[in-house]
């Protein structure tokens, strides 16, 4: 006889449910203020880079207007016919690169400025040198500081990487100040046979200062690349920079050795001075690009760093995403059924039924027989007549 089990109705596990949700919530919230902080840093460092990029290509630029004024300059002092050409097309494409890049670098009115002065220059020789070497010198003066501010607002002044830094300081300061300073020092040279014997001891103190002016940045230009190239890791900079450097260096030094005054005249053999400065100058000419070369090759690794690391945060950020809302779902999924049986299932004295153990085969009954097996009989009253039992006779 089976005993029907009552159901006991459950009650709603909404409680309990809702537990997963609300924590993937509050780990949710924590997991996306990280990846939106952590690519915000990246694209910062990425738009830096890219702004170095920029710095770098209006460097470039300045390189030919740099060599053409001081050439212009030299010529000037000399009394030669003043070589426009060549200074006319470094302004004209430091202009385009102006015009292109100028307002994000903030340098537009700045380099409106110095062109306006560059273009002021006489095209021929003035009749006073001096009057021609102090002119030259104030726009000398202005391109320097307009080095100066492509550097600061390209962010190449702040560089984090320590190669890059080392060859922008290089590049950007100490190459075009000792070049400048390197025309003065023989244009000065040139100027100190005409002047008077009273102002010998001024032409003394202008030439030891601007010897200092000129040594002192080629000296540490060389410091720098030695540095860069004895620190490095990268092989290529050590390759791609030691010939143009080992030429400066040599120039260098042969224009320290020739710019020393000799004897009590503290004169200057000027010919030879100006083959050095010459040297130097052709040195630096080869020198600028390789080391912006590299510069520019440096910060564009650096970018493609930044991109995987971009991508890795936002990849980290996905999946963080997805196993925490998978955590959120799993409370509102149905649990699943198991096999425990019910009360229906439950016979009124035995242990309850195993509604998944299969039926053990019996093999067919043939016609007329009856069964070997145990027979189920049905509930209730049957149609078949009652056997003796042994307590019937008791009644």
């Amino acid at each position: 006889m089976t005993v029907p089990a009552s159901r006991v109705r459950r009650r709603p596990r909404t409680p309990g449910r809702l537990l997963p949700l609300l924590l993937a919530t509050a780990l949710l919230l924590p997991v996306a203020f990280l990846v939106v902080q952590g690519h915000r840093l990246v694209d910062a460092d990425r738009e830096l880079a890219e702004r170095e990029r920029l710095g770098v290509e209006y460097l470039r630029a300045l390189g030919p207007v740099t060599e053409a004024l001081v050439d212009a300059q030299t010529a000037a002092v000399a009394g030669r016919p003043v070589p426009r050409d060549a200074l006319d097309r470094a302004v004209e494409d430091a202009a385009a690169v102006d015009a292109r890049i100028g307002g994000e670098l903030r340098s537009t009115e700045r380099w409106a400025g110095l062109r306006a002065k560059l273009e002021g220059l006489p095209s021929r020789s003035l009749t006073d040198p001096e009057t021609a070497f102090t002119a030259y010198g104030e726009v000398t003066d202005l391109l320097l500081a307009l080095h100066g501010k492509i550097r600061e607002t390209s962010g190449l002044i702040r560089d984090p990487g320590a190669d890059s830094y080392f060859l922008q300081d290089g590049v950007g300061e100490e190459m075009p100040e000792a070049t400048v300073a390197a025309g003065r020092l023989v244009d000065l040279a040139v100027l100190a046979q005409r002047r008077p014997a009273a102002d010998q001891a001024r032409t003394v103190g202008e030439l030891a200062t601007l010897r200092f002016a000129a040594l002192q940045p080629a000296g540490d230009l060389v410091n720098d690349l030695q540095t860069v190239v004895d620190t490095s890791e990268s092989a290529d900079i050590g390759a791609g920079v030691l010939t143009p450097f080992d030429k400066y260096q040599r120039a260098v030094e042969a224009l320290g050795a020739l710019s020393q005054p000799r004897g009590r005249t503290q004169d200057l053999d000027v010919a030879k001075l100006a083959a050095a400065r010459t040297q130097a100058q052709t040195a630096a000419r080869e020198l600028q690009p390789v080391l912006l070369d590299e510069i520019d090759r440096l910060l564009r690794q650096r970018i493609d760093q930044l991109d995987r690391d971009a991508l890795l945060i936002l990849t980290a950020g996905g999946v963080a995403g997805l196993l925490l809302l998978a955590l959120g779902a799993s409370g509102w999924l149905p649990a699943r059924r198991g096999g425990r049986p019910t009360g229906r299932d439950t016979p009124a004295g035995g242990e309850p039924a195993d509604a998944t153990a299969p039926t053990p085969w019996e093999p067919p009954t043939p016609p007329g027989r009856l069964p070997t097996g145990p027979v189920l009989q049905p509930a209730g009253r049957g149609t078949e007549p009652d056997r003796w039992r042994p307590f019937d006779a008791a009644r």
